[in-house]
C-alpha cells in the first residue's frame, strides 16, 4: 500500500482499530497507525495533512 491508496487504508485501519472513531484520531497517531499496517510500504516523507484528511475521510465513511 501507498499513502495514495487511501480506501485500501481505511479498510485496513477499520479493520485493525475497529473501536476507535475516526473522528476522534490526530494525524500523528493516524499516520504511524498507517505506517504499521501491514503490506504498507511507502516514504513517510510523502505524507502530508491532505494525504492524512483523506484517509480519514474514507475511514470515517467505512465506519458509517
Amino acid at each position: 500500500m501507498k499513502w495514495t491508496d487511501s480506501r485500501e487504508i481505511a479498510i485496513a485501519l477499520a479493520d485493525t482499530h475497529p473501536d476507535v472513531d475516526p473522528k476522534s484520531i490526530n494525524f500523528v497517531d493516524l499516520m504511524k497507525w498507517v505506517m504499521a499496517l501491514e503490506g504498507f510500504n511507502d516514504d513517510p516523507k510523502h505524507c502530508g495533512e491532505r494525504i492524512l484528511e483523506a484517509i480519514q475521510m474514507c475511514w470515517m465513511d467505512e465506519a458509517e
